[in-house]
């Protein structure tokens, strides 16, 4: 196996195995894996669904995933975390990237298996990752921003080819209609979670053409929670990311997700994790020591 890291932030690992030895497993970073040849299975998250040469798939924190090798297969794996995209990077603004991921990272419809719909997109990330792997080997001047705006692309054109997948799952006559309606709904909270105005009952009473009542009992039924605490459960589950995967300050979370103040933030995830973010993320950090 070959290691490559970029100060801990990036690491490159590539393999050729006939067997894979590792247990099922979760991380605490985001990988892309592509494969460079073989076939087999890939399990994510319980599914179980075939790969071959060329595949991409994106894993995300906590993800938990093994592969089945039936041909001998050689692997290489990006694995990072968002501090690759910190301020020190000529990013324009590194919060929009991570909000357009967490879309896709963090919602429950997402597709396992092969992350391209779009052959020609395939053949661009392709062709990015060989840039990825010469500034990796080079490293030469600008290298880091290089890597950096590179995977960026990545990332981007991978979350447009899963979203396109599903919507067009979703007009396959074969999926199950109500099914469709809680992931329509649920979608929009993710895709809207920074906008207050928008996921408000009202507002998506009126979008979905359902009662305030109507929808609210609805989605009780289908999920479990009411519309607000599911809401407040999926930011703190945004919070809980940002705090282990990224250098924001809690008040620089709290203004991104529309909490009054650092405290306000700091009272409902106490409520949730029975901790202080400051507490959590401190804890979390001396483990990983």
């Amino acid at each position: 196996m070959n290691r490559y890291t970029l100060h801990e932030t990036f690491v490159v690992d590539q393999s050729e195995l006939d067997i894979w030895k590792s247990e099922p497993h979760s991380h605490n970073y985001f990988e892309i894996i592509f494969i460079e040849n073989g076939k087999g299975f890939h399990t994510i998250n319980d599914s179980k669904i075939p790969y071959k040469s060329r595949d991409i798939f994106l894993l995300a924190p906590e993800d938990t995933h093994h592969f089945d090798i039936q041909e001998r297969t050689r692997f290489t794996c990006f694995k990072f975390t968002e501090l690759l995209f910190s301020n020190k990077i000529n990013l324009p603004d590194r919060k929009y990237w991570l909000q357009r991921i967490e879309q896709i990272l963090h919602r429950p419809n997402i597709l396992p298996g092969d992350a391209i719909f779009h052959e020609e997109d395939r053949n661009v990330i392709w062709d990015i990752q060989k840039l990825v792997m010469h500034e990796f080997r080079q490293e030469q001047t600008y290298h880091r921003e290089i890597i950096s705006n590179a995977i960026s692309t990545i990332l981007s054109l991978i979350v447009r080819n899963i979203s396109e997948s599903y919507e067009k799952l979703k007009k396959d006559s074969s999926v199950n209609l109500e099914r469709s309606k809680i992931d329509d709904i649920l979608s929009h909270i993710h895709q809207n979670i920074y906008n207050n105005d928008v996921t408000k009952i009202n507002y998506m009473a009126n979008k979905f053409n359902m009662s305030q009542s109507s929808i609210s009992t609805y989605f009780k039924k289908q999920t479990g929670d009411s519309i607000h605490q599911y809401i407040t459960k999926y930011k703190m589950k945004l919070v809980k990311h940002r705090l282990l995967h990224t250098d924001f300050t809690i008040a620089e979370i709290a203004y991104q997700l529309g909490y009054t103040d650092e405290s306000h933030l700091t009272k409902t995830f106490k409520k949730h994790f029975a901790s202080s973010p400051k507490q959590f993320r401190k804890e979390a950090l001396a483990s990983n020591d």
